[in-house]
């Protein structure tokens, strides 16, 4: 049980992982629970600004400049909403830690042990509670694509590439799952929707 919980929703591109954060935000908000919602890369000022620059299609950063412009983005976020607000607020987060260990080390082969590193730095003693890790076919992922109105430079790998990512966020949830709760989003929207909030209210209560 946790009254403030730190709650993250991880996934690949077209997962729902937006999707259900925002529905959990406006369930939270209706039942007058104090929360803040952020986004990363994004959330804080600066995080914002870094998001404009990794994401932007004419962007072209070595995968190196990419992991460090990530985690400096982590790092505002931390230092600006993160802290204040830990145990305070329910910290609702659209992505995580994992999400840099499945992107930049299973996705492209960037060192574990040094992006391990450099996330406990900055993350220090925050805590995660409860992850929702968002799982998607090839299939219903290209689909969801499509119907984005503008697609940024991390919505245009190949398949391979997020096979991979997805793959390395399911052995990520493996090594402690007591703390992960798989959403299948190639489910019914109102059951997965039912889901988190069960599992939300499990943790509260």
């Amino acid at each position: 049980m946790f009254k403030k919980p730190v709650i993250v929703f991880e996934g690949i591109e077209g997962s729902g992982k937006t999707l259900h954060i925002n529905y959990l935000s406006s369930y939270l908000k209706k039942n007058k629970i104090k929360f803040i919602k952020l986004r990363e890369p994004g959330g804080s000022i600066n995080s914002e600004k870094i998001r404009k620059l990794i994401l932007n299609d004419k962007s072209n950063f070595n995968k190196f400049t990419d992991l460090l412009m990530y985690l400096a983005a982590r790092n505002e976020n931390m230092e600006n909403l993160i802290k204040k607000n830990y145990q305070k607020k329910i910290i609702l987060i659209d992505r995580f830690t994992d999400s840099t260990l499945a992107y930049q080390h299973y996705g492209m082969g960037m060192n574990y042990k040094l992006i391990s590193l450099i996330n406990n730095h900055i993350t220090k003693k925050i805590k995660i509670n409860l992850t929702f890790l968002n799982l998607v076919n090839s299939k219903n992922m290209r689909k969801r694509l499509s119907k984005r109105k503008k697609l940024n430079r991390y919505d245009k790998f190949k398949m391979k590439f997020y096979n991979k990512v997805q793959n390395g966020y399911i052995k990520i949830a493996n090594s402690n799952k007591k703390k992960y709760k798989i959403i299948n989003s190639n489910k019914d929207i109102k059951f997965n929707k039912n889901q988190v909030i069960n599992a939300v209210n499990k943790i509260l209560k």
